[in-house]
C-alpha cells in the first residue's frame, strides 16, 4: 500500500464532535505524506456549512474512484455504512471506534500512532463476506440491498408468523418477533444479542437466528454461504412486519411477501494493523477478563 494516491477520511460527526480525532489522524497522515479529504457521515454530505475549516471535505462517492483507502472514525454503523458504498469498488476499510463496542473496528482511539505503519509497510486486509437481499411480492422484485452484517425481519408491532427455508427446504417455522439472517461478521451484533452463535469472521457461512421465538426449541442455524435462504411472513390478517438492512430504514413488508437473502459477489475489505486476533478482540469488548 506504499503506493496509495488519496485517503479519505470518513467521521461520523457525532462521534468525532469538532473533529478533533479526525484532525489527528489527518496531522498524522500529512506528515508521512499522504493527501487526504474528509467526507463527513450521517449529514448532508452537499452542505459543510459550519464545519471546521482547514480541511479538504467532499462527499465519499465523488471520492471512491480515486482513493485507495478509506478510514472511518465512528462506531460499527459508520463501517457499515462505508462498507455498503465502498464493496462494488474494492476499495479497503480502516476503523477507528469512537462508538460503542465497535467490534469491526481496528484501532482504538488512543492507537491511532499505529497508522504511521500505513505509509512504512504494506497493509494486511481481511475479506469479508456480504449478502445480497431481495424483497419478492407476486413474485415481483421490488426492492434489493447488500449487507456486511445482516438483514433483520422483524413484526411492526406484534409477533409474526415466519417461515424460513434454505434452498427450498424449510429449516423452522415459528411466531415471534422475527429473525436475524447474519454474515459471521454480523455474528457479534443483533444475531449474538438474539443468542445466536459467534463465528470467526473469515468464514462463509449463513447465520439464521429467531428473535423471542415462541418456541421452547427455537435455535439458530448456521448454514453454508451457497445456500439461498428464504423468509415467507405468514398470512395471519394484520402480520404486518419490515426488513431492515445493517441498520438502515425500515422496508415495510406484508402477509404473504418473501424475503431471499444469499451470499453476495461483493466482499468488504477491512485494514488491519495490530496483531489482535477476532477472538482476542471479542473477548476484549465483552468484557472478558484473563
Amino acid at each position: 500500500m506504499n503506493n496509495l494516491k488519496k485517503i479519505i477520511l470518513y467521521p461520523n460527526v457525532e462521534n468525532d464532535a469538532g473533529f478533533e480525532l479526525t484532525q489527528r489522524v489527518a496531522d498524522i497522515l500529512k506528515k508521512s505524506g499522504w493527501q487526504t479529504v474528509i467526507c463527513p457521515a450521517f449529514v448532508d454530505e452537499a452542505v459543510t456549512t459550519g464545519l471546521p475549516s482547514g480541511f479538504t471535505y467532499s462527499d465519499l462517492g465523488s471520492e471512491l474512484r480515486c482513493a485507495e483507502m478509506i478510514i472511518t472514525i465512528g462506531g460499527d454503523g459508520t463501517i457499515l455504512r462505508a462498507a455498503r458504498a465502498a464493496a462494488d469498488l474494492g476499495v479497503p476499510i480502516l476503523g477507528i471506534n469512537m462508538g460503542g463496542k465497535g467490534f469491526m473496528a481496528e484501532l482504538e482511539a488512543e492507537d491511532i500512532g499505529l497508522l504511521e505503519s500505513v505509509a512504512i509497510e504494506d497493509c494486511d486486509t481481511e475479506s469479508r463476506m456480504m449478502i445480497d437481499v431481495e424483497l419478492l411480492r407476486d413474485g415481483e422484485t421490488i426492492t434489493c440491498g447488500y449487507a456486511l452484517n445482516d438483514v433483520v425481519v422483524k413484526g411492526k408491532n406484534k409477533v409474526i408468523d415466519m417461515t424460513i427455508f434454505g434452498d427450498d427446504q424449510r429449516i423452522t417455522h415459528f411466531s415471534g418477533d422475527g429473525a436475524v439472517i447474519a454474515t459471521p461478521t454480523g455474528s457479534t451484533a443483533y444475531s449474538m444479542a438474539a443468542g445466536g452463535p459467534i463465528l470467526d469472521t473469515a468464514a462463509k457461512n449463513i447465520i439464521i437466528t429467531p428473535i423471542c421465538a415462541h418456541l421452547l426449541e427455537a435455535r439458530s442455524f448456521v448454514l453454508v454461504a451457497r445456500r439461498i435462504v428464504t423468509v415467507e411472513i405468514g398470512y395471519r390478517k394484520n402480520n404486518p412486519a419490515h426488513i431492515s438492512i445493517d441498520g438502515g430504514e425500515y422496508i415495510d413488508i406484508s402477509s404473504g411477501d418473501t424475503v431471499k437473502i444469499y451470499k453476495s459477489e461483493r466482499s468488504t475489505n477491512l485494514i488491519r494493523l495490530s496483531s489482535k486476533s477476532h477472538y482476542r478482540r471479542v473477548s476484549e469488548k465483552l468484557g472478558e477478563r484473563e
